[in-house]
């Protein structure tokens, strides 16, 4: 049975789509099989992986407003073991439609239920916002990453994020757990990159990952051309950063098996 992992975090610009192609690509490489769920209306994790949203036969839009099966809705990707679920433009028009419908927060968690035997990890990659699809996403999902960006105004806005989680927790999805809070763009020549590790692990502790994540050209390149960063330059690190982060991501997993 897989595991569901919401990558949110709803300021824009901290590294989410990066996170979730290249975290996906990375678990799949180590021998994991991976979909991921492309839940924001700029379709970046789609085109990311090399995937022209125009030519989906369905994407996430007609899953969560026609109930079209993700494993129908799934395509294969440039890496092995990993498919997506693609995402469009018109996935803005899905929270209005969503309204109407019944039990409309459990919408994706009924979809994702049906394929969670045939992969080892489901990914939903986010928009920057708490609408109703990221309700949907962390409804549906076992565990959320929050990615934070090493920069001043980092933790503005995870208070409210956090929040959304207890609501949701209390109401929607009692097992929802935090994943951990992975810090991205991270400098360490930055006195004030330090500052903000040391700040998150301060508050949360072990729920930070002991991975970050660095600023590296080769990670910001290697969307441009379709490909992870594991595929377009194996040694940047960009791609090992986040090969590290997959593994420990398992690790955390088996010792939660071992404590249990």
């Amino acid at each position: 049975m897989g595991k569901t992992i919401a990558i949110a975090n709803q300021k824009g610009g901290v590294g989410k789509t990066t996170t979730a192609i290249n975290l996906s690509a990375s678990l799949a490489v180590n021998k994991k099989r991976v979909l991921l769920i492309d839940a924001d209306p700029q379709a970046n994790a789609t085109s990311g992986l090399g995937v022209d949203s125009k030519q989906l036969t369905a994407s996430i839009y007609e899953c969560l407003v026609d109930d079209y099966p993700l494993h129908s809705a799934a395509v294969h990707t440039c890496v092995e073991r990993l498919d997506i679920i693609g995402s469009r433009i018109d996935l803005v028009g899905a929270e209005l439609e969503l309204v109407a419908k019944a039990d409309r927060e459990n919408v994706l968690r009924r979809l994702v239920d049906d394929v969670k035997a045939q992969y080892d990890y489901i990914l939903i990659d986010c928009s920057p916002s708490l609408g109703l699809i990221t309700v949907n996403a962390l409804t549906a999902a076992d565990s959320v990453i929050i990615p934070v960006q090493a920069e001043y105004f980092a933790l503005e806005g995870i208070s409210k994020l956090l929040n959304t989680v207890r609501i949701i927790k209390g109401k929607l999805n009692p097992a929802l757990q935090i994943e951990g809070f992975l810090l991205t763009m991270y400098d360490a020549r930055l006195r004030l990159a330090n500052q903000i590790y040391e700040e998150l692990k301060n508050h949360f502790g072990d729920m930070v990952f002991n991975t970050v994540i660095p600023r590296n050209i080769r990670l910001s390149e290697a969307p441009s051309h379709g490909l992870p960063a594991i595929l377009y330059d194996p040694n940047s690190r960009g791609a090992t950063s986040h090969n590290q982060l997959a593994r420990e991501l398992a690790a955390r997993a088996r010792a939660k098996k071992e404590t249990a």
